[in-house]
């Protein structure tokens, strides 16, 4: 074990307190033993500190750092700073992990003989209070190019944009940070990472337990934040297409998705100014579907969506509520 490097397990907490001690204990029971444990609440009203520190008590692995409330992004650049580590791995704080999660992660980098700085594994998608889960891998190992990787990551394929379910050589964050004051961080920064990693190795087991509660930045309701969505994935599109121009079909369905994951948060608000957010979501979207339609990676939802949008902006809000309806029961 000793010539193993220490690999610091990082959790941003915030209003967390029923959910936390499940998360802190899936990383304790780690297999790969040389971890340190870094808890920063971001300022929580309710008693995750309190959880937290109680669990410190008992494992001198984990250290707990309390902030006044910034941001996630402040979070997990604030854990990155305090980490000793060589290598660096997230989870939220109200997931859980499989007992190999950081073994699996750091193997996959072991088995070619540490030449690429980052590696990943795939997704358990739980849904919250129910008995239904998806398998986000498909079992597949391999050794990918940042290039492939981010048009995975675009097309909404076996590469995702979460920050966790991935470990990273901490001298990516040399020169990458996370953007602070923004939602959906992870999708400002983690084209960056893959980029700067050049090669990945890719995992595709699922070995961190994703949990979707109704609650979460993707499934609450519209607020201008989510507006940040836009914005991120907007600066992912133009720093792709300048370095991968072979990219920009991929890149433009991610833009496309975006408007249409923004858009549907919109269904069921009827303020003026929200009519004129809509207006701008569903102009963006038809002015771009026809480089889309036939472009045989962009998932076949996305193809129906435009499809009924194209019919108009009632079609398509009742036939995307009705979707919902199939897909929750």
């Amino acid at each position: 074990m000793d010539s193993q490097p220490l690999i610091s397990v990082l959790v941003p907490m915030y209003n967390v307190a029923p959910y936390i001690k499940k998360c802190v204990d899936s990383i304790q029971c780690q297999t790969y033993q040389k971890i340190e444990i870094i808890l920063v609440d971001d300022g929580s009203a309710d008693e995750t500190l309190s959880v937290a520190r109680e669990l410190a008590q008992n494992d001198k692995r984990i250290r707990v750092i309390h902030q006044s409330n910034q941001g996630v992004s402040v979070a997990r650049n604030r854990l990155i700073s305090e980490s000793l580590g060589e290598y660096v791995v997230f989870v939220d704080p109200d997931d859980y992990v499989s007992a190999d999660y950081v073994e699996f992660l750091y193997h996959l980098i072991a088995r070619n003989n540490f030449q690429s700085k980052l590696s990943m594994c795939s997704l358990m998608v739980e849904y919250y209070g129910k008995n239904k889960s998806y398998d986000a891998g498909d079992g597949s190992i391999a050794t990918w190019r940042a290039e492939d990787c981010l048009a995975s990551m675009c097309y909404g394929e076996l590469v995702d944009t979460c920050t966790v379910a991935k470990l990273y050589h901490r001298s990516l964050f040399d020169d990458i940070s996370f953007p602070v004051g923004k939602k959906f961080e992870d999708m400002g920064t983690t084209y960056r990472l893959l980029d700067a990693a050049g090669t990945i190795e890719c995992g595709f087991i699922a070995k961190y337990f994703y949990i979707l509660r109704p609650n979460s930045i993707t499934t609450s309701t519209y607020c201008p934040d989510k507006l940040d969505l836009l914005e991120m994935t907007d600066e992912m599109a133009a720093f792709v297409n300048d370095k991968y121009p072979n990219l920009k079909q991929a890149t433009l369905r991610r833009q496309v998705y975006a408007r249409f994951s923004t858009l549907n948060q919109t269904l069921n608000e009827r303020s003026q100014a929200i009519r004129s957010v809509r207006l701008n979501l569903i102009t963006f979207i038809k002015d771009h579907a026809n480089q889309l339609k036939l472009d045989a990676r962009v998932p076949k939802r996305d193809r129906l969506a435009m499809m009924l949008l194209n019919c108009g902006y009632i079609p398509y809000k009742y036939g995307w509520l009705t979707y919902l309806k199939i897909v929750k029961n």
